[in-house]
């Protein structure tokens, strides 16, 4: 308890003298503006990235929907590509091109919008912390 009340006194009694308040403001003054500085920047960024998710968005539906409707718009028993060689594994590949193209499309599709989701998810979480960095 004395080394507390001691340390107490100790701050009580140093009283700052402040030489030049025009000095210290505007260096306080520079300090906030370059704090309003970095808080526009960081809005900006999340803007973009924003905006940049949408557009990722938009052209993964459209070229998903592209891919899908030429691979559904072909007839289903003509394979979507032919190999002229007779081994195995690559003529079991052209015949079944049709459903394996359809599966890594549908994988591709679904490994996108969950990317999507979790940058959707990371900026949110950016912009919670920098508006709780603003109130303290």
């Amino acid at each position: 308890m004395s080394k507390d009340q001691a340390l107490e006194e100790l701050f009580l009694a140093q009283k700052p003298h402040f030489d030049d308040k025009a000095d210290f403001m505007a260096k306080l003054t520079r300090r906030l503006d370059a704090v309003e500085y970095v808080r526009q920047h960081q809005e900006a960024t999340i803007r973009r990235y924003k905006m940049a998710m949408v557009i990722a968005f938009a052209v993964g539906v459209v070229s998903g929907a592209i891919t899908l409707a030429f691979v559904l718009s072909m007839p289903a028993d003509m394979p979507l590509f032919t190999v002229n060689m007779q081994s195995g594994l690559l003529v079991w590949l052209a015949e079944n091109s049709r459903v394996i193209s359809t599966t890594i499309l549908a994988l591709l599709m679904s490994f996108g919008m969950m990317s999507i989701i979790s940058n959707i998810h990371d900026i949110l979480n950016l912009q919670k912390n920098h508006i709780m960095a603003e109130t303290t």
